[in-house]
């Protein structure tokens, strides 16, 4: 046994400290500020007296206070997880759980009690295992929504969330990298001059830019007590559904941000990991369970410091002494990638339009949301933003009496979704985004109105047209279930007499794609032919 252990975290290592059955070996996992056992049925956190310039767990009241927090925040998530805060108490050198509610004036510690998971159910566990479904994505969006939709809000224009408090996090990032700058005596570092200046550069110029679209999102709820560290190895599949866990308690100013801020961890640490198309699907079902479409425009420079935050980690592991060599060496490298990643988030791209056109039951959604992982496209499909804009929950259906025209799809009520669809089409594609406009887009005036604007802005616009024979559009929408899209079979005949043919200019810009046939060669090609 490591006799650089405290006396404590030894004897927790010990069966016969616990008053229940146990897994032999007991085995110990650590971060740089907590002790975990894991026992089998239970696993229990133990804090370490450690004090740095973001924490301080020095004291057994600091301890406690924090132990109660993390359960508390917790069990927002993950009730089933998060069980007890048990105080340690401590006799003649002999240390024990009390796990009464007697009184004890021999406390010494405090350890957060859990019920233990198998850690094959880690989600990043999963993904090394390439088990990792887009089901899953679909589903983690949902309860990210969920819990963001009844997390606490902060409105206060100078605290939490403000451009103030960002500005704050992202200079002290680039503070503690300047040592790991590249300099003509030291081949150990992770990024270079021109690198680290282009980050940073970016970064100003954003806060310079932007100070509205901060004060915006704090005025519309957006700065709320999120999870803080959302990354895969704090997701596991549990009681076969998604639990959250280990958010940040110790900390209220890398908690309590914007609800894109928290989104970009998971989304950077996909792509990290080479899983764009997965990244892409769960930010997307995300953005459509919320209608925070907007806060896209903020994810460059979100998804950059989440990056570059991880690039210092890495790197202030290059000083540790008591790290090895070797894993020093795997550590350097994750820095550099890391802190390319953040570089990358910063240079700006092209963005396009894609529009999507097509009878209902043609596979548009279905095209798009493929489309969309492949070419890393924000998805905005009219059936969602139709439903924000009317406040009807998205799987509550619209047209309540059975007919269209009615409801939330009246003429006025589908104009001002075209609209808006637009709108915030033409603001994230002059963002750099690529955005795929998801709709029936079966009219001459909505096409012209989509290419105009376009046109205007300077964005490059190219139609999908979406086909099947009509037997096979009756048998989808006469199948469809657990989908948000409201139109039934019997509206076919309808859509078909009002649709109107492409003109030449617009067949000159569009691809047509027959669903009823193979997919893949045609997404191939026209993936080709967009990019």
């Amino acid at each position: 046994m490591d006799a650089t252990l405290p006396d404590l975290i030894r004897q927790m290592l010990q069966p016969g400290f616990y008053s229940h059955p146990v897994r032999e070996p007991i085995q110990l996992q650590q971060t740089h500020i907590s002790f975990i056992l894991l026992t089998g049925e239970y696993a229990y956190k133990v804090k370490k007296a450690v004090s740095f310039g973001f924490l301080d767990f020095t004291t057994l009241e600091n301890r406690h206070h924090f132990c109660q927090e993390e359960l508390r925040l917790n069990r927002r998530l993950s009730p089933e997880l998060y069980l007890a805060v048990l105080p340690i108490v401590e006799d003649s050198g002999y240390y024990q759980l009390n796990t009464s509610d007697k009184a004890s004036n021999a406390v010494v510690d405090y350890a957060v009690q859990m019920r233990q998971f198998p850690q094959d159910t880690l989600l990043s566990h999963l993904f090394e295992q390439d088990k990792l479904t887009p089901t899953m994505m679909q589903e983690l969006g949902t309860v990210v929504a969920q819990f963001h939709a009844q997390a606490e809000i902060y409105t206060d224009m100078q605290g939490y969330g403000s451009m103030a408090a960002v500005q704050k996090v992202a200079t002290s990032n680039y503070g503690i990298s300047e040592e790991f700058i590249e300099t003509e005596t030291d081949c150990n570092f992770t990024q270079t001059q021109k690198q680290y200046n282009e980050t940073q550069q970016f970064t100003t110029q954003f806060f310079a830019q932007h100070l509205d679209w901060f004060v915006q999102r704090q005025v519309e709820g957006k700065i709320r007590d999120c999870h803080g560290d959302l990354h895969l190895n704090n997701i596991c599949f549990y009681l076969d559904k998604i639990c959250i866990f280990d958010c940040i308690e110790f900390n209220p100013d890398f908690r309590i941000i914007d609800v894109i801020y928290d989104v970009a961890f998971l989304v950077m640490d996909l792509k990290f990991r080479g899983r764009v198309d997965l990244a892409n699907l769960f930010l997307n079902h995300y953005l459509e369970q919320t209608g925070d479409y907007w806060g896209a425009a903020l994810l460059p420079l979100y998804l950059s410091m989440r990056a570059y935050i991880r690039g210092n980690v890495n790197s202030l592991a290059l000083k540790d002494p008591a790290i090895s060599d070797t894993d020093k060496t795997s550590f350097l490298q994750r820095g550099k990638a890391y802190y390319r990643l953040a570089w990358d988030y910063t240079q700006q791209s092209q963005g396009r339009l894609l529009v999507m056109s097509g009878l209902s039951g043609s596979g548009k959604s279905s095209i798009a949301r493929q489309l969309a992982q492949r070419v890393n496209a924000l998805h905005l499909r009219s059936d969602a933003v139709r439903k924000h804009l009317s406040g009807t929950p998205l799987l509550q259906r619209g047209n309540t009496n059975g007919t269209f025209g009615r409801g939330i799809y009246t003429p006025e009520m589908t104009a001002k979704t075209y609209d808006y669809l637009l709108e915030l089409g033409l603001f994230l594609a002059q963002q750099g985004w690529t955005v795929i406009l998801d709709a029936k887009y079966d009219r001459h005036s909505l096409r012209q109105s989509a290419l105009a604007a376009a046109t205007s802005a300077q964005l490059p616009i190219h139609f999908v047209q979406c086909t099947a024979p009509i037997p096979v559009l009756r048998d989808r929408l006469q199948n469809r279930t657990g989908d948000i899209a409201d139109a039934t079979a019997d509206m076919l005949d309808a859509q078909i007499r009002a649709a109107e043919p492409f003109t030449a200019v617009e067949e000159a810009i569009s691809t047509t794609l027959q669903t009823d046939r193979s997919l893949e060669p045609q997404l191939e090609a026209l993936v080709a032919q967009i990019l």
